[in-house]
C-alpha cells in the first residue's frame, strides 16, 4: 500500500508540474513580452533611419543654376519633413535655379528651387548716393528708390551741394535680392557705394533709363534682421 501510495503521489506531483508548465497564462505572457520587444526594436530603427538629401556648398542666390554636384548630400531622419528638402535624384542633368537665396550648410528646400521656365531675373550693378545699411548683404531683399532729375519746382528735391533738383523719390524696384556689395576700388570711386542687385526682367529698362539720365538711386533693406 505504502509503494502503490508513494506512486500516486509521484504521479500527482508529475502531473501538477506538467499543468503548470504547460500554462497558457506562461505561453500569452511570452507572447506579450516578445511583442513589445518587436515593437520597442521597430521604433528605434524606425527613428534611427535616415535618407540623404542636399545642402548649399557656398551661399545660392536667386537666379543662379546648380546641379547636384554643386551640393552637398547630407543625412537626415527619414520622417516627414525630410519631403520638403531637395535630393539627389530629383534634380535633373541641367540643373535647377535658385528662387530664394539659401545660406552656407543650409538645407536646399524643394520649394527654394525651380526649373529655368521660371528664370524671370537678371543681374545689374547700381551705384548709389548713400551709404547702405549694415544688413545690406549678400541674399538681403532691399527696395531701390529713384529720384529722377528734374526741371526745379516747389516739389522738387535739391541735392546735396545744391547741384541740381530731383522728383520726389520712388521705388523703383520692390524686393530686389543683393548678389553682393561690389568693391569700390575696382570701380572709378564716386563718393557713394556699389552693389550688384538681381532685379525682375520687366524692370531693368527703367532701372537702366534711371542710371543712364542721373537719378538718385538709394537702397533701402526690406527685411529687420534679428536682435533689432
Amino acid at each position: 500500500m505504502t509503494t502503490s501510495s508513494g506512486s500516486k503521489d509521484r504521479a500527482a506531483t508529475a502531473g501538477r508540474r506538467r499543468s503548470r508548465w504547460f500554462d497558457p497564462r506562461f505561453f500569452v505572457g511570452l507572447l506579450l513580452v516578445a511583442c513589445s520587444v518587436l515593437g520597442v526594436v521597430g521604433l528605434v530603427g524606425a527613428a534611427n533611419a535616415s535618407i540623404d538629401v542636399l545642402a548649399a556648398r557656398t551661399a545660392l542666390t536667386p537666379g543662379e543654376r546648380v546641379r547636384a554636384s554643386d551640393l552637398v548630400p547630407t543625412s537626415v531622419r527619414a520622417d516627414r519633413t525630410a519631403d520638403l528638402y531637395l535630393r539627389a535624384s530629383q534634380v535633373p542633368s541641367a540643373g535647377v535655379i535658385v528662387t530664394r537665396p539659401i545660406t552656407p550648410g543650409e538645407l536646399v528646400p524643394r520649394s527654394a528651387v525651380g526649373s529655368e521656365a521660371g528664370l524671370d531675373l537678371v543681374s545689374v550693378v547700381i551705384a548709389v548716393d548713400s551709404p547702405l545699411a549694415a544688413s545690406v548683404t549678400s541674399g538681403a531683399r532691399v527696395d531701390l528708390w529713384s529720384a529722377a532729375a528734374s526741371a526745379p519746382s516747389d516739389t522738387d528735391v535739391v541735392a546735396a551741394g545744391g547741384s541740381g533738383s530731383f522728383a520726389p523719390p520712388t521705388v523703383l524696384v520692390s524686393s530686389a535680392i543683393v548678389v553682393r556689395l561690389v568693391d569700390s576700388k575696382s570701380l572709378v570711386d564716386t563718393g557713394g557705394s556699389s552693389v550688384e542687385l538681381l532685379v525682375p526682367k520687366r524692370t531693368i529698362a527703367g532701372v537702366l533709363d534711371a542710371i543712364a539720365n542721373g537719378a538718385i538711386l538709394s537702397v533701402v533693406p526690406v527685411d529687420l534682421p534679428l536682435g533689432h
